[in-house]
Protein backbone atom coordinates (compact mmCIF):
# COMPACT_ATOMS: atom_id res chain seq x y z
CA UNK A 1 0.00 0.00 0.00
CA UNK A 2 1.28 3.46 -0.91
CA UNK A 3 2.31 5.76 1.88
CA UNK A 4 0.07 8.81 2.39
CA UNK A 5 1.63 11.90 0.80
CA UNK A 6 3.13 14.66 2.92
CA UNK A 7 0.80 17.27 1.40
CA UNK A 8 -2.89 18.12 1.33
CA UNK A 9 -4.25 16.02 -1.55
CA UNK A 10 -7.54 17.95 -1.74
CA UNK A 11 -5.65 21.25 -1.95
CA UNK A 12 -3.38 19.79 -4.64
CA UNK A 13 -6.35 18.69 -6.77
CA UNK A 14 -7.92 22.13 -6.31
CA UNK A 15 -4.70 23.84 -7.39
CA UNK A 16 -3.99 21.61 -10.39
CA UNK A 17 -7.59 21.58 -11.67
CA UNK A 18 -7.54 25.36 -12.05
CA UNK A 19 -3.87 25.73 -12.96
CA UNK A 20 -4.01 23.19 -15.77
CA UNK A 21 -7.25 24.67 -17.13
CA UNK A 22 -5.75 28.17 -17.16
CA UNK A 23 -2.48 27.05 -18.74
CA UNK A 24 -4.44 25.22 -21.46
CA UNK A 25 -6.46 28.40 -22.00
CA UNK A 26 -3.25 30.42 -22.39
CA UNK A 27 -2.10 28.01 -25.09
CA UNK A 28 -5.51 28.19 -26.79
CA UNK A 29 -5.03 31.94 -27.13
CA UNK A 30 -1.44 31.69 -28.35
CA UNK A 31 -1.22 32.62 -32.04
CA UNK A 32 1.98 30.78 -32.87
CA UNK A 33 1.57 27.44 -31.11
CA UNK A 34 4.14 24.82 -31.91
CA UNK A 35 3.28 21.13 -32.26
CA UNK A 36 4.64 20.71 -28.72
CA UNK A 37 2.31 23.49 -27.52
CA UNK A 38 -0.60 21.65 -29.14
CA UNK A 39 0.31 18.42 -27.36
CA UNK A 40 0.73 20.28 -24.06
CA UNK A 41 -2.64 22.02 -24.52
CA UNK A 42 -4.36 18.64 -24.78
CA UNK A 43 -2.42 17.21 -21.84
CA UNK A 44 -3.23 20.20 -19.64
CA UNK A 45 -6.93 19.96 -20.43
CA UNK A 46 -6.98 16.26 -19.65
CA UNK A 47 -5.05 16.85 -16.43
CA UNK A 48 -7.53 19.55 -15.45
CA UNK A 49 -10.44 17.18 -16.09
CA UNK A 50 -8.77 14.52 -13.95
CA UNK A 51 -8.03 16.86 -11.06
CA UNK A 52 -11.59 18.22 -11.14
CA UNK A 53 -12.89 14.64 -10.99
CA UNK A 54 -10.98 14.15 -7.74
CA UNK A 55 -12.31 17.27 -6.02
CA UNK A 56 -15.15 16.91 -3.51
CA UNK A 57 -16.80 20.04 -5.00
CA UNK A 58 -16.83 18.67 -8.54
CA UNK A 59 -20.15 19.22 -10.27
CA UNK A 60 -21.83 18.99 -13.65
CA UNK A 61 -20.99 22.68 -14.13
CA UNK A 62 -17.27 21.97 -13.78
CA UNK A 63 -17.50 18.94 -16.06
CA UNK A 64 -19.42 20.97 -18.65
CA UNK A 65 -16.75 23.67 -18.65
CA UNK A 66 -13.90 21.17 -18.84
CA UNK A 67 -15.39 19.20 -21.70
CA UNK A 68 -16.28 22.42 -23.52
CA UNK A 69 -12.59 23.34 -23.32
CA UNK A 70 -11.65 19.89 -24.61
CA UNK A 71 -14.00 20.35 -27.56
CA UNK A 72 -12.64 23.81 -28.37
CA UNK A 73 -9.07 22.54 -28.22
CA UNK A 74 -9.87 19.73 -30.64
CA UNK A 75 -11.60 22.22 -32.95
CA UNK A 76 -8.54 24.47 -32.84
CA UNK A 77 -6.44 21.48 -33.86
CA UNK A 78 -8.78 20.58 -36.72
CA UNK A 79 -10.05 17.33 -35.16
CA UNK A 80 -13.76 17.45 -35.98
CA UNK A 81 -14.59 13.98 -34.68
CA UNK A 82 -12.98 14.59 -31.29
CA UNK A 83 -14.44 18.11 -31.10
CA UNK A 84 -17.91 16.62 -31.63
CA UNK A 85 -17.31 13.84 -29.13
CA UNK A 86 -16.23 16.25 -26.41
CA UNK A 87 -19.08 18.61 -27.35
CA UNK A 88 -21.53 15.78 -26.80
CA UNK A 89 -20.01 15.01 -23.41
CA UNK A 90 -20.22 18.71 -22.56
CA UNK A 91 -23.90 18.71 -23.49
CA UNK A 92 -24.53 15.60 -21.38
CA UNK A 93 -23.36 17.51 -18.30
CA UNK A 94 -25.06 20.79 -19.24
CA UNK A 95 -28.70 19.74 -19.43
CA UNK A 96 -29.81 20.92 -16.00
CA UNK A 97 -27.51 23.93 -15.83
CA UNK A 98 -28.04 27.61 -16.56
CA UNK A 99 -28.77 28.33 -20.24
CA UNK A 100 -25.25 29.82 -20.50
CA UNK A 101 -23.69 26.35 -20.19
CA UNK A 102 -26.23 24.69 -22.46
CA UNK A 103 -25.66 27.42 -25.02
CA UNK A 104 -21.93 26.80 -24.90
CA UNK A 105 -22.46 23.07 -25.35
CA UNK A 106 -24.37 23.80 -28.55
CA UNK A 107 -21.70 26.33 -29.56
CA UNK A 108 -19.13 23.53 -29.26
CA UNK A 109 -21.28 21.18 -31.33
CA UNK A 110 -21.83 23.86 -33.99
CA UNK A 111 -18.09 24.50 -34.19
CA UNK A 112 -17.40 20.77 -34.57
CA UNK A 113 -20.10 20.37 -37.23
CA UNK A 114 -18.76 23.32 -39.19
CA UNK A 115 -15.25 21.87 -38.98
CA UNK A 116 -16.60 18.57 -40.31
CA UNK A 117 -18.24 20.41 -43.22
CA UNK A 118 -21.79 19.74 -42.04
CA UNK A 119 -23.27 23.23 -42.45
CA UNK A 120 -26.85 22.04 -41.95
CA UNK A 121 -26.03 20.53 -38.55
CA UNK A 122 -23.91 23.57 -37.62
CA UNK A 123 -26.86 25.86 -38.41
CA UNK A 124 -29.16 23.64 -36.33
CA UNK A 125 -26.83 23.76 -33.34
CA UNK A 126 -26.31 27.52 -33.75
CA UNK A 127 -30.07 28.08 -33.74
CA UNK A 128 -30.40 26.21 -30.44
CA UNK A 129 -27.46 28.11 -28.95
CA UNK A 130 -29.00 31.44 -30.03
CA UNK A 131 -32.24 30.47 -28.32
CA UNK A 132 -30.36 29.60 -25.14
CA UNK A 133 -28.45 32.90 -25.13
CA UNK A 134 -31.77 34.77 -24.87
CA UNK A 135 -32.35 33.13 -21.49
CA UNK A 136 -28.91 33.96 -20.04
CA UNK A 137 -29.54 36.40 -17.21
CA UNK A 138 -26.03 37.77 -16.56
CA UNK A 139 -25.13 40.37 -19.18
CA UNK A 140 -21.41 39.48 -19.08
CA UNK A 141 -22.20 35.82 -19.75
CA UNK A 142 -24.69 36.67 -22.48
CA UNK A 143 -22.17 38.98 -24.19
CA UNK A 144 -19.46 36.33 -24.04
CA UNK A 145 -21.65 33.63 -25.55
CA UNK A 146 -23.04 35.99 -28.20
CA UNK A 147 -19.49 36.93 -29.25
CA UNK A 148 -18.51 33.28 -29.66
CA UNK A 149 -21.69 32.57 -31.62
CA UNK A 150 -20.99 35.57 -33.90
CA UNK A 151 -17.54 34.13 -34.60
CA UNK A 152 -19.31 31.12 -36.09
CA UNK A 153 -21.51 33.22 -38.36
Amino acid sequence: MAKAPDFDVVAAHKYFAASCFNRAWDLMEKNDRSPEDDRMMIALNQASLFHWSQRPDNSDKHRSIGYWQASRIQALLGNAVEARRYGEVCLSYSGDLDPFYVGYAFEALARAARLAGDEAKAAEYLAVAREKVKAVSRKEDRDLLEADLRSLG
